[in-house]
């Protein structure tokens, strides 16, 4: 039976899989910033980040099987006096496995994630998504999200 969890120090090895997953996706829109072949995190990263409650990982699986992930952390915008404070529940990285997309696992994830976030009294739910992951863009528009900045950029050196 699928279920959602926080992830713990058994899941290092297949989150480890999946973060590959998507270092390889954007290494191939980006490969003047992602170096192929990396992950994002170490398994030192991970060991440390499984038990931090403030910026909980959960997992979305059967029994010790891990068929994605989502990264969450807490974030509160510095004070500006244009803007209005929000605490917000930011998804630093999610990922559903290649091998299991299409399954409805993600919607299921990221509605979990929606009702996490007002359980815990977050005021929004924000990512950061990378221009040409059209599928993962597309994903998030589905879920409701939509483009509150852009970031560009300008290369000045030759790769």
């Amino acid at each position: 039976m699928m279920e959602i969890r926080r992830a713990n120090a058994k899941d290092i090895p297949q989150l480890l899989r999946l973060l590959s997953q998507v270092l390889e996706i954007h290494a191939k829109i980006r490969p003047d910033i992602f170096v192929s072949g990396t992950t994002k995190y170490s398994e030192e990263d991970l060991r440390l980040m499984v038990a931090n409650d403030s910026n909980p990982i959960y997992v979305i699986g059967e029994g010790e099987k891990v068929y994605g992930y989502a990264f969450c952390q807490s974030r509160i915008p510095k004070f500006a006096s244009t803007m209005k404070r929000k605490k917000t529940f930011h998804i630093d990285d999610f990922c559903i496995d290649e091998a299991c997309r299409g399954k409805h696992l993600g919607q299921a994830l990221f509605a979990f994630l929606i009702e996490e976030g007002k359980r815990l009294g977050y005021d929004e739910i924000t990512l950061n998504s990378w221009e040409g992951n059209e599928a993962a863009n597309a994903f998030y528009e589905k879920m409701g999200m939509k483009t509150r900045s852009r970031i560009m950029d300008l290369p000045l050196t030759e790769e």
